[in-house]
């Protein structure tokens, strides 16, 4: 199952709904997140499951939303692809390859060249804080194994803010296995990051990750396996 949570993302969601569904020839969902534009009736019209939701959740509790309805479907592996169109569709495979084989729980689509360098100095302060080994922490470009879809489901995971450190904290801490596999990113053609549009938001970011950090999000559910 292909999941995308999207915010007024008209001029890209259609297309991007086609390529995924013509390529994967799986379920394609779209969790809609408040949208003040068509981008609803754009995945609709695309072939598109839209789940409107009632109140703005940001893109983890979009996200979240799709997991907990792939859970609902018994899906055994969703990939989770922005609605920006920065993502290739036709990577999907490379992902999903690791989980289908068994070498992976979770797969990251990794980029880290698209990032300028302030916002590499903070993947690698963040990574340092959290005790995590991974080079691009916030893609939104992953495929998610069963027992992943499950985990992120469960209400401790509700209130995390970005689908970054937090769920790579939870996800770490329950011993799955987290998996990178580089692919290409295109450049945002239309609107701008929601985490990086501005120093204040980059502020707020960064002290919410941090706290997120010293916190150890997810410590109390380890059941063994990696720390």
């Amino acid at each position: 199952m292909v999941l995308i949570p999207a915010r007024n993302e008209g001029h890209s969601i259609a297309a991007l709904v086609l390529e995924s569904r013509r390529l994967t020839r799986k379920p394609v969902v779209v969790i809609n997140d408040c949208s003040t534009d068509d981008t609803a009736v754009q995945a609709r019209a695309a072939g598109a499951i839209v789940l409107d939701l009632p109140v703005r959740l940001g893109a983890w509790g979009a996200t979240q939303t799709g997991l907990r309805y792939a859970v609902r479907q018994q899906w055994p592996l969703a990939v989770t692809l922005d609605a920006d169109g920065q993502h290739e569709a036709s990577r999907i495979d490379a992902l999903t390859t690791h989980i289908h084989h068994g070498q992976a729980d979770v797969v990251i689509g990794a980029c880290p060249d698209r990032a300028s360098v302030l916002r590499r100095l903070a993947w690698h302060y963040l990574r340092w804080l959290a005790g995590i080994n991974l080079i691009d922490i916030t893609s939104g470009f992953r495929a998610y194994g069963r027992a992943a879809i499950e985990r992120l489901a469960q209400p401790d995971a509700t209130l995390l803010d970005y689908q970054d450190i937090g769920v790579l904290m939870i996800l770490n801490r329950q011993g799955l296995r987290i998996h990178e596999v580089p692919v290409p990113m295109k450049p945002r053609l239309h609107g701008h990051s929601r985490v990086f549009d501005s120093w204040w938001t980059v502020a707020g970011y960064m002290i919410k990750t941090s706290v997120l950090c010293l916190a150890r999000v997810g410590q109390r559910v380890q059941t063994g396996g990696r720390a």
